[in-house]
Order: structure tokens, then C-alpha cells, then sequence
């Protein structure tokens, strides 16, 4: 499952305990860290951060990535597949931040589409997820706006490091709405200009 997703405009490489500066570099773009609504790497968190993401792809259940913005080969954020159920053929997107200048921009967008083009054409899944803090409205709209539909709250899903007892969103797409979310996806990508 150790593979590079690559798009016209950024590639999503597989993460390395080597990425620590670089990703602390991507999130002091906007100093992401202090966001209350997702966990983003600090200089004091970051290699926390990449051992739990690492050893859950020493498990099989975690594929995380940096995103690579192919032009100048910088790192501009990261996001992952996990929760990787291979007998129920389903997993997880999340984790997924984006320096505070790329937001806004093809970057989520072109994101996100290699990986659910990855998922349902490569990994056979017939569902994929996203969960967002209930609190998160942007990151909400920006699930909408892929083509996924919102399932519910799950409550008290999760503690996030401030103690706060977090009720999350779950979103999905399933294996008969993926191609048109594709053709959607596809177009939005089309309309965007290069940065």
C-alpha cells in the first residue's frame, strides 16, 4: 500500500519520519497547531504526531502522505487514509490540513480526488468516509462540496488534546455515487487556475 498519488499539479508522497521539518514549516503557515478543531504538527508535537501516523501503517490501518506541490517540490500540508477495513472493503480520509496560503485554492480539491480515485479504482472500496469536528463549518462545507453525503453526529467520538469532548460529523460516498462525483470532481479541477 506504500504508493505515490500523483496529479498535474501536486503529488501526495508517503510520509516519513524525515517530512518533521518540512511539515512544521507547512503549518506555521497560518500557525495550523492552534487550530481547536484538528490536530496539526508542531515543533513539540510533530514526532508524536508522525509516530502514531507511522505506526498505524505498520498496522495496515493508517497510509499517510505529504502533500507535494510538484512545482517547487515543497510540502504544503498532509492528509491519510485510515481506519482501513480491507474485509469491508471501506476506510477513512481525514487528518487533512493545508498551509493557510494553498487553502482556498485546486490543492484540497485535486487532493482528495486522487485519493478517492485511489480508494474505489485501486482499493476496490465501496465506501469511503470523513468525519469533521461538529464545530469545523468550513471544513463541513468542503466535505459537502466533494459530493459526499452527511450521515449524522456521532457524539462524544473523540477527546481532542484540550480535553474537549468532540461530536463529529460523518460524511460518505459510496461505490455507485463515485462516478459522479468523478465527473464533478474532474470539472471543478478543469475550472481552476494554476496558482
Amino acid at each position: 500500500m506504500e504508493t505515490s498519488l500523483e496529479g498535474n499539479r501536486i503529488i501526495l508522497r508517503p510520509l516519513q519520519y524525515t517530512d518533521a521539518d518540512a511539515l512544521v514549516q507547512a503549518a506555521e503557515d497560518g500557525e495550523l497547531w492552534n487550530l481547536t478543531v484538528t490536530v496539526v504538527p508542531s515543533s513539540s508535537t510533530v514526532d508524536s504526531y508522525l509516530k502514531r501516523a507511522l505506526d498505524g501503517r505498520d498496522a495496515g490501518t493508517v497510509l499517510p502522505f505529504v502533500i507535494v506541490f510538484k512545482d517547487t517540490g515543497k510540502v504544503i500540508g498532509s492528509t491519510r487514509f485510515w481506519k482501513v477495513d480491507r474485509l469491508n472493503r471501506k476506510l477513512e480520509i481525514g487528518s487533512s490540513w493545508i498551509s493557510a496560503s494553498w487553502q482556498k485554492t485546486f490543492v484540497n480539491t485535486e487532493a482528495k480526488y486522487l485519493m478517492l480515485r485511489h480508494a474505489f479504482e485501486t482499493l476496490d472500496c465501496v465506501r469511503v468516509q470523513f468525519t469533521t469536528d461538529e464545530n469545523n463549518q468550513k471544513s463541513r462545507n468542503a466535505i459537502l462540496r466533494l459530493g459526499a453525503q452527511q450521515e449524522g453526529i456521532v457524539r462524544h467520538e473523540r477527546i481532542m488534546p484540550d480535553g474537549r469532548k468532540r461530536n463529529s460529523v460523518r460524511f460518505s460516498i459510496i461505490d455507485d455515487e463515485w462516478p459522479q462525483v468523478r465527473q464533478n470532481l474532474e470539472k471543478k479541477l478543469a475550472e481552476y487556475n494554476p496558482h
